[in-house]
């Protein structure tokens, strides 16, 4: 994200930023969004261009480069409702009536004296919400990819980003997800009480938040996992619905699938909520991959351990339509070679990075920051995590002994040699984004004196 300058959900992206939509446009992959989406329209680069927003350019910068078919947008309670939501449509054509039938409906339930609540109070995640399951955003977005997908022909190439919205809070699920599982299939939490002892200061901000205070509490966690399992259980049933719908189609057979997230969650773990920091529950996400060529047989079914990244998705995707890798700008690399073994593991990458900004968050009023300074960075190697914070001492874990990350050594004199090495491994990451992005990687080997001389300039000749 410090490449391409995108560190919250409403930052609008850079004007000449490519993203996997413009790439696989290039590639003649018609590229459509279905779900979640925080894109942010860049009004202010697009008049200055003198591009109006009902353009088609203007529509593709909107969504990131994505045509629009189901914009599901964020989570809006009542006082910041946009003024139009796909979804509040539908509701009020199923009788579900409102100003924002998503808040009132689905994101509330009925108490046992039967008043009306709200989801975004915890103590309901027990109570199903309002809406039938049939008409849940997880149906709705589901039933929209099944829509499009029944308008694409054969000789048709397209992608699909479908975006489901939970498990997210409000932490509340339609029936019978919201009482799939049970407290007792709660697995006790990853956390330490010496995490609460002297902890460094921008974990223990976090620590302070609302939010982790109330997932601190057993109660609290006993009351949302169960729903937050049945989210996933949820989402698992629909993508059922996305597969055998591929598969009555035909089009299993030459679809590649990647399954992901753009975050974990704490619910507890390390004394935290939300998934702010860089301990494992937060940042280690899903990915599954399903390549159906027959050149991935081999490793069909297998998990591989290698360090991957988040940014690997787009040039694995290039990669498989047989689109161009703009080397220039991508600094993730194609999986295809893992899943296909058609690569050398002995040059693959040492380490993976994950970033934050949490100037929008309660710890920068707690810790008095300017919002330039709430910036840190992780690195992780096979045997350590090294968090660097703006202003702050780092966070150090040695995973091999201290697998949960309880042990800070950040401060520890007797660890100062590896947290210099890391430091210094960061330091060439950071060194080693992408910053010359308008010129193509292969003309720069073209250039030099070489090429000057051809052209009749002769520098420093007598």
């Amino acid at each position: 994200m410090s490449s391409h300058g995108v560190m919250a959900n409403k930052d609008p992206i850079k004007i000449g930023e490519l993203t996997l939509g413009d790439y696989l446009r290039d590639a003649n992959i018609h590229s459509t969004l279905i779900g979640k989406s925080e894109a942010s329209p860049n009004h202010k680069a697009l008049a200055r261009l003198g591009i109006g927003d009902d353009t088609k350019i203007g529509r593709l910068v909107a969504q990131d480069g994505f045509e629009f078919y189901e914009d599901f947008a964020g989570l809006y309670p009542d006082p910041v409702l946009p003024s139009h939501l796909g979804y509040n449509d539908y509701l009020r054509a199923k009788g579900f009536a409102g100003d924002n039938p998503w808040e009132l409906y689905a994101n509330s339930a009925i108490d046992r004296s039967g008043r009306h609540v709200s989801g975004w109070q915890m103590r309901h995640a027990d109570k199903p919400a309002i809406i039938p399951e049939e008409h849940s955003e997880t149906a709705f977005v589901t039933n929209r990819a099944l829509e499009f997908l029944d308008t694409v022909s054969h000789d048709q190439s397209w992608c699909i980003h479908l975006s489901y919205i939970k498990p997210h809070w409000p932490y509340l699920a339609p029936a019978p997800y919201h009482a799939v599982y049970s407290e007792d299939q709660v697995v006790p939490a990853v956390r330490h009480e010496c995490e609460r002892q002297n902890p460094h200061p921008v974990y223990g901000a976090f620590m302070q938040q609302e939010y982790s205070q109330n997932f601190s509490r057993e109660e609290v966690r006993r009351r949302v996992i169960p729903t937050y399992m049945g989210l996933i259980k949820q989402i698992d049933d629909h993508l059922g619905r996305v597969f055998e719908f591929l598969e009555s189609k035909q089009l299993m057979h030459n679809t590649m699938v990647v399954f992901t997230a753009d975050h974990g969650d704490y619910l507890g773990d390390h004394w935290l909520g939300e998934k702010d920091l860089f301990h494992e529950p937060s940042v280690r996400i899903p990915l599954i991959l399903y390549d159906p060529s027959s050149g991935a047989d081999a490793t069909r079914g297998t998990t591989n351990d290698e360090p991957v990244e988040a940014i690997d998705i787009v040039p694995t995707l290039v990669d498989y339509v047989g689109g161009t890798q703009n080397h220039e700008r991508m600094e993730g690399r194609s999986l295809l070679p893992l899943i296909r073994g058609t690569g050398s593991v002995s040059d693959w990458r040492e380490y993976v990075v994950s970033e934050i900004d949490y100037s929008e968050r309660g710890p920068r009023t707690l810790l008095n920051l300017h919002p330039y300074q709430c910036r840190a960075y992780m690195i992780r190697t096979a045997d350590w995590k090294y968090v660097l914070y703006e202003g702050f001492r780092p966070q150090l874990f040695d995973l091999k002994n201290d697998p949960e990350e309880y042990r800070d050594l950040g401060a520890d004199p007797a660890f100062e040699s590896e947290r210099r090495d890391l430091h210094e491994l960061l330091f060439n990451w950071i060194r080693q984004r992408r910053m010359r992005t308008e010129i193509p990687t292969d003309l720069l080997f073209e250039m030099g004196p070489e090429r000057d001389a051809e052209l009749g300039i002769l520098i420093g000749q007598w």
